[in-house]
């Protein structure tokens, strides 16, 4: 082929593969950034949060309740974070494998304040702000707002 025949060529493929190149980038930068961002929690959703849970005060826990009258500690977050359009598993450790894990110092309200011993997660609250959670405790007790009393904690947003 002459260098005139293969000119046309080269411009098409030069042109070709910048397009494919860039649809390439777009698409990889929409996807890494855009869902994870709109898929996580808000400010206002955690308000929210934190009002729902703050409406069930004094509702009495009784294990494996998930509302709207009676919780155990994952059912009224559960329920909570339901009426936020958020599904999350009924068990405080399968919540904590369904967060994105954040630091105390990035924590804001609504996000999901997760108790841990050497067996594992086991107990599961909503972050109130200011040293605050909102939780269904044990049986015996009833939903309320309590200070954070231990530092055997992590906490978790919402996706």
């Amino acid at each position: 082929m002459s260098a005139t025949r293969t000119a046309p060529v080269r411009l098409l493929f030069s042109a070709l593969l910048s397009v494919a190149l860039a649809t390439g980038l777009f698409a990889m930068s929409a996807t890494r950034s855009a869902p994870r961002a709109s898929a996580m929690v808000t400010a206002l959703t955690g308000d929210h949060a934190v009002a729902w849970a703050r409406s069930r005060r004094g509702s009495p826990y009784r294990y494996g309740a998930t509302g709207p009258h009676r919780f155990d500690c994952s059912g009224l977050t559960r329920w909570v974070y339901g009426h936020l359009g958020k599904s999350l598993p009924h068990s405080s450790s399968e919540q904590a494998q369904r967060v994105v894990r954040i630091s105390r110092s990035n924590a804001r309200r609504g996000d999901l304040v997760f108790f841990y011993d050497y067996g594992g997660v086991y107990h599961v609250g909503i972050w109130a702000g200011h040293g605050y959670i909102w939780h269904a405790p044990f049986p015996g007790t009833r939903v309320r707002r309590q200070h954070l009393w231990t530092s055997h904690v992590f906490f978790g947003r919402v996706r």
